[in-house]
């Protein structure tokens, strides 16, 4: 798909909205040209706003009032090419013309300008969400308020990485490594990571901050010893002050990744929160996404979580993986409330880009994204009336269906994590290979992010040099908050 873009700078949102429509399809940006070549998309100022769309026999051309605002003139342009896209290809997207991440934080921030009325408005009627996704929204905000009031300018949260993986699943793009391949990296990186955290908790405490979280993510962290989780988290009890920490999660996503010891590791590290994610609990589905374990395995493996002591379990689904039907999905989602998981993630397939999924030639398609439709459908049916509420929801490029992810929990039970990161609430301070510092403002939406080196390898060989940037927190933090 051509997209030419002329006498305006909007091509970064016209871009996102046709990829909505064309998932599968290189779109090719021109903003200097003197011919349009069909299959294209012609967004032109002028005298008028136009729009044109050409796709085979369809052709559609529309136009709006020109205004001295670059944000209404913005919105009119892509409003327009909605319509268009919608008349092309007969789809009314869920979340209408929205592509960003973060949807809740849009709703927030309209309720903020002029309550309740105008977020209505603009989600209904300017950004075309339907009422369903609208409804949701509005649910999901009411629920994280509660949690975002528990922040105050003093707080962070730490997050610590562990980048390694049983296998790599096919839709997976995180950056982790295998154990067949990491293997000799694991306990130089798990010596190195507690160095960091010392350093890290150090600044914290000079600073004067306030722990209210703590989440092992990764890869898997379970992928570790015993030995070793025990060394990581022992670290973290060791230097960090736990007594404002509300919620100690570790990813022990992999069901086999999990044995007795693992867990006893957890409980005796103040861990109180864990995820334990199947995806599905189809074992053909599973082999479909390279996942090393059976539907068995996961029950077993709750089972035992339980009987280690762990009274808020997570577990995450992904509807529409390949393979899978809505009935299998139902009967997944079926199969984690009936064993009372105080968490339910549903997240819907992204093909990111470096997925293998992606790179094998996966595309999306009308079908699937109906089926994921429906996936979650059931979902808010069954989970409302099971008593669960949404309590944070998020958005990515290239899902099927153009839909979300949402976390879903018993009352009392939501991760104050997930709020937290997804709201950029406060400022996480994360430690561990891939990991993102991100120092927030008080008061405002300023953010500045520290990058840790991706790669395990990259983070044992360049330790030092990594470990000097953390010295921009206290700079930070002198500048805007001293």
């Amino acid at each position: 798909m051509n997209l030419y873009v002329k006498n305006n700078k909007f091509w970064f949102e016209l871009e996102n909205l046709t990829r909505l429509f064309f998932p599968n399809e290189k779109i090719t940006v021109y903003k200097d040209f003197s011919e349009i070549e069909a299959p294209y998309i012609c967004a032109e100022l002028g005298d008028n706003i136009t729009v044109s769309v050409r796709v085979g026999s369809f052709f559609d051309e529309s136009s709006a009032a020109v205004t001295c605002d670059d944000a209404q003139n913005e919105l009119a342009t892509v409003q327009l090419l909605y319509q268009s896209l919608v008349k092309f290809s007969g789809i009314q997207q869920a979340w209408g013309l929205l592509t960003g991440v973060r949807p809740i934080k849009l709703f927030r921030k309209l309720c903020a300008q002029g309550g309740e009325v105008l977020a209505e408005q603009k989600f209904l009627h300017e950004y075309f969400v339907s009422r369903d996704k609208f409804e949701l929204a509005k649910l999901t905000e009411a629920n994280e308020q509660k949690i975002l009031d528990l922040s105050r300018p003093d707080s962070f949260s730490l997050y610590v990485g562990i980048p390694f993986c049983p296998s790599r699943c096919s839709y997976c793009s995180f950056v982790m490594s295998s154990v067949e391949r990491a293997k000799k990296l694991m306990e130089p990186y798990v010596n190195l990571l507690c160095e960091e955290l010392k350093v890290t908790a150090k600044i914290a405490q000079d600073l004067g901050l306030r722990l209210e979280s703590v989440y092992f993510g990764g890869g898997t962290p379970t992928t570790l010893s015993a030995e070793q989780l025990g060394k990581v988290l022992g670290t973290v009890n060791r230097y960090f002050d736990l007594s404002t920490c509300r919620e100690f999660t570790v990813e022990a996503g992999r069901p086999d990744t999990i044995n007795s010891e693992k867990l006893n590791a957890l409980k005796e590290n103040k861990v109180d929160r864990i995820s334990i994610n199947p995806q599905t609990l189809s074992d053909s589905v599973l082999k479909n996404i390279g996942r090393r374990h059976t539907a068995a395995q996961f029950l077993d493996a709750f089972a035992l979580a339980r009987k280690c002591g762990f009274h808020n379990i997570n577990t995450d689904l992904i509807a529409g993986l390949p393979g899978d039907t809505v009935e299998s999905f139902c009967h997944s989602l079926d199969t984690v409330v009936d064993l009372g998981a105080e968490c339910v993630t549903v997240h819907t397939l992204c093909m990111k880009r470096a997925a293998n999924l992606t790179t094998e030639g996966k595309t999306l398609n009308r079908d699937e994204a109906l089926a994921a439709r429906q996936m979650l459908d059931y979902t808010k049916s069954l989970l409302t009336a099971r008593d669960y509420i949404p309590y944070y929801l998020y958005r990515q490029t290239r899902m099927v269906g153009n839909l979300e992810n949402v976390g879903w929990s018993k009352r009392g039970f939501e991760s104050l994590y997930n709020v937290y990161v997804m709201d950029e609430t406060h400022t996480i301070l994360a430690c561990g290979s891939g990991g993102v510092t991100k120092l927030k403002k008080p008061h405002s939406d300023y953010l500045e992010r520290i990058f840790n080196y991706k790669y395990p390898y990259e983070y044992i060989d360049r330790f030092d040099e990594m470990l000097n940037r953390k010295t921009a927190i206290k700079a930070f933090y002198s500048t805007f908050c001293g």
